[in-house]
């Protein structure tokens, strides 16, 4: 996935005042020196041939302890502009999601943002983008020409694709053969969801580049192989068929919509397989516990003073802590409604990936508690609350390996 860095920046400049080079350095909260910048090719009409220096008024978030940006940025620049439209909303975010909770719309207005993106030779694609920036553009020492427009936009694909080409070597490498004649164990299931992450990767980097371009339907069904290139056989046989054919009609639609809304958990399995809450909502017992506790800790945390962003070992412990609640919805709640509903093979592959974070976020906790950023209570209670649920996370899987489902 490409790094969104506009939180951590402090303070940038960034020099296209010599043709086909962007130099630049940038001051991220997090390291200890600005990361400089050495990138082929040209800015967009706007900035091309200026010295950009920007600021950032806002608190900055510091980047995570492993994010691995290297000192020294080199590679090709993508789309770089200090006039890309965005929608920005007339009031504070917390007051956006209230509003939008709600169900009010928010005053919004139109702005111009600072839209930095280039082709990193040791992280990928890195994005800086933000409409609160501070800027100061010098006057530009040449002008794109026609012929440069043209080589900056092919020179920006050509990054683009490069990229996308690694996340398809990735989802190739991936990627799973299925086959009917063979009953799916654990370790099948944890490649199958492999490659569902390598995939969901590719097309999130696609809406994210692609979603203000008036084609983005369709360039991101080409891209993602939803879509046979024009000209083609298999086009040829789509068009040919009946265009209704494996289509639900909108009332069958409706239909089974209203059905999965119906539906009543087994009274068999309560207080096993579900529970349902003060608000009526139906969970699993571990689910509900896991979330109940992601918000004590919200809650103690903001009674503590401590900023869950303010340090990349806290908001480790509460961002996975967070994740592990929502893999075990996933795996767990729909257990409330048939028990036989999912292999258990594939219950017990989604409950490693629920452990997987909860380890994340127990290493977090023990940072925590080394730094001394926490009380001690704080920091024994949680650790006391995520054993537990380890364990029973283990349990369930034991269970689930027996098929006692």
């Amino acid at each position: 996935m490409a790094w969104r860095i506009h939180d951590s920046v402090i303070r940038g400049e960034i020099d296209n005042r010599e043709r086909d080079i962007v130099r630049g350095r940038l001051w991220l909260d997090g390291l200890d020196a600005p990361a400089e910048l050495e990138l082929r090719g040209n800015a967009c009409k706007d900035l091309a041939g200026c010295l950009l220096t920007f600021t950032n008024p806002h608190p900055t978030i510091k980047l995570p302890v492993d994010a691995g940006i290297t000192a020294k940025q080199t590679g090709t620049i993508g789309d770089l502009t200090a006039s890309r439209k965005v929608r920005v909303y007339d009031v504070p975010v917390d007051e956006t999601l209230e509003m939008t909770q709600r169900g009010e719309r928010p005053k919004e207005h139109l702005a111009n943002c600072l839209y930095l993106e280039w082709f990193s030779d040791a992280n990928g694609r890195i994005v800086v983008e933000s409409a609160n920036f501070c800027l100061t553009i010098s006057e530009p020492l040449w002008r794109l020409t026609t012929e440069d427009e043209s080589n900056r936009l092919r020179q920006a694909a050509e990054g683009f694709t490069g990229f996308i080409g690694k996340l398809n070597k990735a989802l190739e490498a991936a990627k799973v053969e299925f086959r009917e004649d063979k009953e799916w164990n654990e370790f099948d299931y944890e490649k199958f969801m492999k490659e569902s992450d390598a995939r969901t990767d590719k097309y999130m980097e696609l809406v994210d580049k692609y979603q203000d371009h008036p084609d983005a339907d369709s360039i991101i069904a080409q891209e993602m192989g939803w879509e046979s290139s024009e000209g083609s056989s298999e086009n040829s046989d789509a068009e040919s068929a009946d265009p209704d054919d494996g289509l639900l009609e909108v009332d069958e639609i409706n239909r089974i919509t209203e059905e999965a809304l119906e539906l009543e958990p087994d009274p068999a399995t309560e207080g096993v397989n579900w529970i349902r809450t003060a608000d009526g909502d139906v969970r699993h017992p571990l689910r509900h516990r896991c979330t109940e506790a992601a918000v004590r800790i919200w809650k103690t945390c903001d009674e503590l003073g401590l900023e869950q962003h303010a340090d990349t070992d806290l908001h480790r412990f509460v961002f996975e802590f967070q994740c592990t609640g929502a893999k075990l919805a996933g795996a767990l709640d729909g257990l409330a409604y048939a028990s036989d509903a999912d292999d258990p093979a594939f219950i017990v592959a989604r409950l490693k990936r629920a452990l997987d974070h909860l380890h994340r976020s127990q290493g977090g906790l023990e940072a925590v508690a080394a730094k001394g950023l926490a009380p001690a209570d704080f920091v024994t209670g949680f650790r006391k609350e995520t054993f537990e649920i380890r364990e029973e996370i283990l349990r369930l899987m034991d269970r689930f390996r027996r098929n006692e489902t």
